[in-house]
């Protein structure tokens, strides 16, 4: 640990370590930090940053893991140097300050791999927000004896945006600054509050550690057959695609929605949370997670309204990223301690806007690394300056931002898995079909998705009866209960069989410039389009 973590001032006198959820709930709101809502959480905001800030994201490049990082865009290097500067910045600031809130928990809920984490920050409720989603010793989601060991430091000075002179020191153009080093296991975050970053910094750290100890990392929600302790099934997504939505299921107990490990006694989840968005929230819709905004619960960037203290969850003139987190055991029903046994089906889910991919496949061992690696969705036109038809939006093993060793890495620790333990594995598409989307296209009904979801989840198609999709060599079943079958191929949908076509080239050509990008095995290559 590096000398300057010890300058961190942390005497009792100043101290906040792990208080009670209503203790921390009532400093958010004497301290000005947020609001409570008519239905007993809080509501804060997170300043000029809702969500997180890529760009500015560093890793330090040291000689110890060097050489097992994916270099790019993701993992961008700093040095040790200017690690130590942003330290000492991030100290500097927290030591000016009159209270510091301390969270001492968990990532992890299997108990042979899970790392002790400390969180620093100088809100509280980034530290409610750290209690709320990370495991807590001695909670419902602690499976051990309630003792704490230590691996991880997140030190939080979001509040704190770099001036000037700090930005030249750090050769950085811009107040915010997020720095992580593998080998301290020291986060550091500077000019943003937004407390994504450090969910998303610690489920990078797993993302690292965990392969050397024989766990597989995945960005992927979880569910448990309640009858059936076997049948565990894994939901990989990018936003938007329906990840948490889909997991969410009366008759499935949840092990978490975002972030999971895959070990040698199966599936656990990192965290001991939810954090979900609630964008367009209803009770019919989703109402497990309505249910789930109550005491103890922290709302973002959500509209309330002064009077009645009720959230407008359709008013996004803040962010349409407006989330709210709670602990798991909120949901109803809800696999406590989250862990389950290995995993009988794998689902991958994409919002295809181009219309063109069907509702759902099977996939082959080859098409499931290639689909992995690819990990496919759709930006839509108007969601970005500039941006006036379908976008493809390829993020590899379906959370690139978060993985700091290469795809091909990951995916053979899917692959291995898939054949240890017979895991079928399909290919959901939850965007749109009879055209593109902006253009006559409609998006796929969710009763019919839940309804191919069940379908799978019950094993009725493990040996279903499929036909080959022209273009992309996708497995398609013919029937599927519930679902009328003309919809099961996307072709079949258009007016325009010639139009289909042509989108569907259009959009195998861009999954093949995609997978250019990587060191593919022919076999693996094979699972893409054809031609």
């Amino acid at each position: 640990m590096s000398a300057v973590i010890d300058q961190l001032d942390l005497s009792e006198s100043r101290t906040h370590t792990n208080r009670p959820q209503a203790d921390l709930m009532e400093r958010v709101i004497l301290r000005n930090e947020g609001k409570l809502v008519a239905n007993g959480c809080v509501v804060v905001n997170t300043g000029d940053r809702t969500g997180r800030s890529p760009k500015d994201k560093f890793l330090v490049d040291a000689p110890q893991s060097r050489d097992n990082i994916d270099w790019g865009k993701v993992n961008q290097p700093m040095t040790e140097a200017q690690f130590d500067i942003a330290l000492d910045i991030a100290t500097k600031y927290i030591n000016s300050q009159n209270d510091v809130f301390v969270f001492e928990g968990f990532t992890g809920a299997d108990l042979s791999h899970r790392l002790g984490v400390k969180v620093i920050t100088t809100m509280a409720w980034h530290s409610l927000f750290a209690e709320t989603l990370f495991i807590r010793p001695g909670s419902a989601s602690d499976a051990g004896d309630g003792s704490w060991n230590h691996d991880w430091t997140v030190i939080n000075a979001g509040v704190h945006k770099l001036t000037k002179e700090e930005q030249e020191a750090l050769g950085h153009n811009g107040e915010t600054y997020i720095a992580q080093s593998l080998e301290r296991k020291v986060v550091v975050i500077l000019g943003t509050e937004y407390a994504g970053e450090m969910k998303k910094s610690l489920f990078y750290a797993m993302n690292y550690d965990m392969p050397d100890v024989g766990v597989f990392p995945m960005h992927c929600s979880a569910n448990i057959d309640k009858n059936d302790p076997t049948n565990v099934a894994l939901f990989f997504g990018l936003s938007g695609t329906g990840k948490t939505t889909l997991s969410a299921d009366e008759n499935r107990a949840l092990i978490g929605d975002d972030e999971h490990g895959w070990g040698p006694k199966g599936i656990f989840n990192f965290e001991g949370g939810c954090y979900a968005k609630v964008i367009g929230l209803t009770r019919e819709k989703e109402p497990q997670i309505w249910d789930a905004i109550r005491f103890g619960s922290v709302l973002e960037n959500t509209i309330v309204d002064d009077d009645t203290r009720v959230p407008d969850y359709d008013d996004v003139s803040i962010t349409q990223n407006t989330r709210v987190t709670y602990p798991v055991d909120f949901i109803p029903g809800a696999q406590i301690p989250s862990v389950g046994g290995h995993a009988k089906n794998v689902i991958f889910l994409t919002a295809d806007a181009f219309g063109v991919l069907p509702p759902i496949s099977k996939l082959t061992p080859e098409q499931a690394m290639y689909y992995f690696i690819n990990g496919y969705t759709s930006k839509l036109a108007g969601t970005e300056e500039g941006v006036t038809e379908p976008v493809p939006n390829f993020s590899p093993c379906f959370g690139g931002p978060f993985m700091p060793r290469r795809p091909s890495e990951y995916a053979g620790m899917l692959s291995d898995r898939m054949k240890e333990h017979n895991a079928h594995v399909w290919l959901l598409n939850t965007g749109w079909s009879k055209g593109p989307a902006g253009e006559g296209g409609e998006r796929f009904s969710l009763p019919y998705t839940r309804a191919m979801v069940t379908a799978i989840l019950s094993g009725a198609l493990d040996n279903a009866e499929t036909v080959e999709h022209s273009v992309f060599g996708l497995h398609m079943p013919t029937a599927v209960e519930g679902v009328p079958s003309e919809i099961l191929n996307p072709r079949n949908l258009w007016a325009d069989k010639a139009a289909y076509d042509t989108q569907a080239d259009k959009l195998a050509k861009l999954f093949r410039t995609n997978d250019a990008k990587f060191d593919l095995s022919d076999a693996i290559r094979s699972g893409g389009p054809k031609g």
